[in-house]
């Protein structure tokens, strides 16, 4: 793996996870007054979960970047990342700043479907990238699920 390639990912990771960590305001009146599910993670869990997957995220895209064949396939592979991580940080703006349940939920189901587009890109220039991805998708999945119930739970909201 180039280190600048690692260096570029993780640059934009790092961008994404700060974009995260800025506009998350777990603390909030508004937040702390939705009826959220039983099954949430306390608190802590999320910066625990996200930090190893920001830098799964950045190790295993850069990876499949300097494994692509072709500048066709590595042009591709850079948007899609590039998609993936405006589509991640995008998401806790609309949920916590502009409180938008609903909408944020629209977004992670985009956000979700980025993640597959990167997963296939990856596996197919690195196999081994590819699958480093899984985690990520796993715990989007999973985020989703949480947004959603948290948009049916609060109707109007």
């Amino acid at each position: 793996m180039r280190s600048l390639t690692l260096a570029r990912t993780s640059l934009a990771s790092v961008v994404a996870a700060g974009v995260g960590a800025v506009a998350t305001s777990p603390d909030s009146a508004w937040y702390l007054s939705l009826d959220k599910p039983a099954w949430q993670p306390p608190r802590a869990a999320f910066p625990a979960v996200w930090t190893p997957l920001y830098a799964m995220i950045a190790l295993a895209s850069a990876q499949a970047l300097d494994t692509s064949t072709g500048d066709d396939q590595r042009q591709r592979l850079w948007r899609t990342y590039g998609i993936d991580l405006a589509l991640n940080a995008a998401w806790t703006p609309l949920f916590f700043r502009a409180r938008r349940p609903r909408l944020a939920l629209a977004e992670i189901v985009v956000l979700d479907a980025a993640n597959v587009a990167l997963l296939l890109r990856a596996w197919r220039a690195d196999r081994l990238a590819g699958a480093a991805l899984l985690p990520y998708l796993a715990w989007t999945g999973f985020a989703t699920a949480l947004n959603a119930a948290i948009a049916v739970r609060n109707p109007g909201r």
